[in-house]
């Protein structure tokens, strides 16, 4: 969603605070823009690109809202404590989290027996913490309100066993099973947890070529490569009021590809 196309919408989340992981590009920028075009006061959570939180920030303000841009790595418990105070002071009670980011320090698809095991390491921590220190700084604040939603951003490869995908895969595999426990635990305080699992979605930090764009097309039912846009959409669903009863759900975001 470009600049020019940041329009006020209809203020389903009018009022509500919001905090987005990793929302300075990609998923997470995108989500933020859309829950401030339709009326959320939004953090706009960032580690290294204060810039790109920024332009964010200034083009939700350029239509009216209000947002943060606040940094902070989600694998410093400290510091993602400090993001959830400053957040709250600065806008109010957080009533919705978006666990985007996760913090890898190293990536890589490859077969199995040629895998490296520290790299492995790296892929599956990075996912599990983008849940953790988040998910453990603000649902206290939560029960305290008796309120909540927690959206864990996940992957249909958690699922579907694709050769190469190991470590992305099991760390996902992670992601889905810390979101069923946490809306066991948290669902008696009135805190909703769900997932949201996207496609390949191309974007400035995961950049696909033209031959995987191609294969997309042909291998998902809907004939065409996802947007970030598209994700944004389906995490703002489960965020809505009138998705109150929605707890420990999975919902792929794939335009078919996969059908849980």
């Amino acid at each position: 969603m470009s600049k020019q196309h940041l329009v006020p919408k209809d203020q389903t989340l009018q009022g509500q605070v919001a905090l987005i992981t990793g929302a300075s590009r990609g998923i997470g920028a995108a989500t933020a823009r859309l829950f401030a075009a339709h009326g959320a006061l939004v953090g706009v959570n960032y580690h290294r690109s204060e810039q790109e939180a920024l332009q964010i920030v200034q083009e939700i303000e350029a239509i009216g809202g209000k947002a943060l841009a606040v940094q902070a790595a989600v694998d410093d418990p400290e510091q993602v404590a400090g993001m959830v105070k400053r957040v709250e002071e600065e806008l109010g009670p957080i009533e919705t989290l978006v666990m985007n980011a996760a913090p890898t320090k190293r990536f890589a698809f490859a077969p199995f027996l040629e895998f490296d095991w520290g790299i492995f390491q790296d892929m599956v921590n990075g996912e599990l913490v983008g849940i953790f220190f988040p998910a453990q700084a603000v649902a206290p604040l939560m029960i305290q309100r008796n309120r909540g939603s927690l959206i864990a951003v996940s992957s249909p490869l958690s699922r579907m066993g694709w050769p190469g995908s190991l470590a992305h895969a099991a760390g996902k595999s992670g992601v889905d099973a810390m979101a069923r426990v946490l809306a066991q635990e948290l669902g008696p305080h009135g805190i909703r947890v769900n997932t949201i699992a996207p496609g390949a979605v191309p974007t400035d930090s995961n950049p696909m070529s033209e031959e995987a764009k191609e294969m997309n097309r042909r291998t998902t039912p809907l004939r065409r490569v996802a947007q970030a846009e598209d994700v944004a959409g389906a995490i703002y669903l489960l965020a809505l009021d009138e998705a109150g009863f929605i707890s420990g759900s999975y919902t792929a975001a794939s335009g078919g590809q996969y059908m849980p």
